[in-house]
């Protein structure tokens, strides 16, 4: 099997295996699944962009982007910790205006590290809970 086919493939299990423990999680709280949207992140190699999804009605509730004009001007890249904490503030301002204040945090299939932590901790720092 080719090296690249393997890194993909293990990068699906992770996604997955994070899907399946939120899943989890709604499925016993039954009365969560209905309260608590999921906060989605992805992480490119210039970009990190994050949406608030309510599972229910399969719609986004909230998005922002280090492409966002609002952010855009102010970064110089947007591919460093402090962009994505502004990312993460960004789509906590948005997601509170939209009437949501807890969420599932879904890192998907990326490490809780980096550019990830800093996102949370900025939404976070924005009013969502999680």
């Amino acid at each position: 099997m080719p090296q690249k086919k393997m890194k993909i493939t293990a990068a699906q299990k992770r996604s997955f295996r994070t899907r399946n423990k939120i899943r989890r999680v709604n499925i016993e709280r039954a009365a969560v699944r209905e309260t608590r949207p999921r906060l989605s992140i992805f992480r490119s190699g210039k970009q990190i962009y994050a949406q608030v999804i309510n599972d229910l009605d399969g719609k986004t509730v909230a998005a922002a982007s280090t492409l966002d004009a609002t952010l855009k001007e102010k970064l110089k890249s947007g591919a460093t910790t402090e962009a994505a904490q502004e990312v993460g503030k960004l789509v906590a301002e948005r997601a509170k205006k939209a009437g949501v204040g807890k969420v599932v945090f879904d890192r998907g299939r990326y490490l809780y590290h980096g550019r990830v932590k800093a996102l949370a901790e900025g939404a976070r720092e924005g009013g969502l809970t999680f």
